[in-house]
């Protein structure tokens, strides 16, 4: 509040200097600037010495419902209309690990008409979609709802797919059968 204050007499000061030289008219005290500073001011935050601030309350609040990020971001408007796929990724096939499938990811849509191509002189695959390549990790499923909500994009969630795993046991290779006699090799 000083501070504006502060910025409101040199404004005022200012305009004195100028309203000597030319015929225009400005307002030259502070009381004029007064009732404006008062409906101004944001009821929201309490003052120092009433009460102190619940952030948590204030950023809980604000994080509760998403704001749409697209309208101040310079995205084309054909993002808008793209749909997106939140899934979790499943591990890859040629290791039996199991990184990076603890996150969830958000991808978009293959573009109809992308128009893709083999470029003649690598044999590279090439596309007019400039956004297949773009792949957005979060922690949780509900972050990455909270984002497409919040950049107003098109979703739909995949859920994973629980695997199956048959019980075994060590001891079942050497269990008597009266079928016919497994054999195994070993070299």
């Amino acid at each position: 509040m000083s501070l504006i204050r502060h910025a409101l007499t040199r404004a005022s000061t200012a305009s004195r200097a100028l309203s000597s030289q030319s015929t225009c008219t400005a307002p030259t005290s502070f009381s004029t600037f007064a009732p404006l500073l008062e409906s101004s001011s944001n009821s929201s935050v309490p003052a120092k010495k009433d009460q102190a601030r619940d952030l948590a309350a204030e950023q809980r609040a604000r994080q509760s419902e998403p704001v749409a990020a697209d309208v101040l971001s310079d995205a084309p408007a054909e993002l808008r209309q793209r749909a997106v796929r939140i899934f979790k990724p499943t591990k890859t096939a040629n290791s039996s690990g199991k990184a990076g499938t603890n996150v969830w990811r958000v991808d978009f849509d293959i573009m109809q008409g992308s128009g893709r191509w083999e470029n003649p002189l690598m044999g590279w695959a090439s596309s007019a979609d400039y956004m297949q390549a773009l792949h957005i990790k979060f922690k949780s499923k509900d972050d990455a709802i909270h984002f497409c909500e919040k950049q107003n994009w098109p979703y739909f969630v995949q859920e994973p797919h629980a695997p199956r795993i048959p019980p075994k046991s060590y001891a079942a290779n050497y269990a008597y059968s009266d079928k016919k006699l497994r054999i195994h090799q070993t070299k």
